[in-house]
């Protein structure tokens, strides 16, 4: 999950970035800057909930 996430969070921008996804808050191509927020944020509980796992 930590691996795929950001690779896929960075292959949803690009196509962001060539054709607009149409869903709610997405429907411009400058909103391309909310999927790199998601992605910080997914990121962030990806280490969280490793942390306090131990694994």
């Amino acid at each position: 999950m930590a691996k795929i996430a950001p690779v896929l969070l960075l292959i949803l921008m690009g196509l962001h970035l060539l054709k607009p996804l149409g869903l709610p808050g997405l429907k411009r191509r400058s909103d391309f800057w909310k999927i790199a927020v998601t992605a910080i944020a997914v990121m962030m509980l990806t280490v969280l909930l490793q942390a306090h796992t131990g694994y």
